[in-house]
């Protein structure tokens, strides 16, 4: 239970640090954190304009299952979230690629 604790509190900080990274930018784009502790889902969404085309969705979903595991749903940044959620002490072998095929999670060291 405490592992799982700290799972969530590693997936919230690390989207709120780069929520309020992307925020201090001077661009009319706001980055919301959105958390569910119930389900342990953690979103970084995405909602502004550039010029004259929206910008809206989910840009990171962090989820923290019951079993311990910890996937990571959707990364559309050039980070490495993974890394990110790894040095605030989330074992690797919890960390699942989520947003790849089981195919492609096989074949590498993290997600598998």
């Amino acid at each position: 239970m405490e592992k799982i604790a700290n799972y969530k509190l590693a997936a919230k900080e690390v989207l709120s640090e780069i929520a309020a990274r992307k925020n201090r930018s001077r661009n009319s784009t706001t980055y919301q954190l959105i958390t569910d502790e119930i389900t342990g889902n953690y979103l970084l969404l995405r909602n502004g304009w550039q010029g004259g085309t929206r910008l809206y969705g989910i840009i990171i979903h962090v989820e923290v299952k019951a079993d311990g595991k910890v996937w990571l749903q959707q990364d559309a940044t050039d980070l490495v979230i993974a890394d990110l959620l790894m040095e605030k002490g989330v074992a690797t072998d919890d960390v699942i690629l989520g947003f790849l095929t089981p195919a492609m999670r096989e074949d590498m060291e993290v997600g598998v």
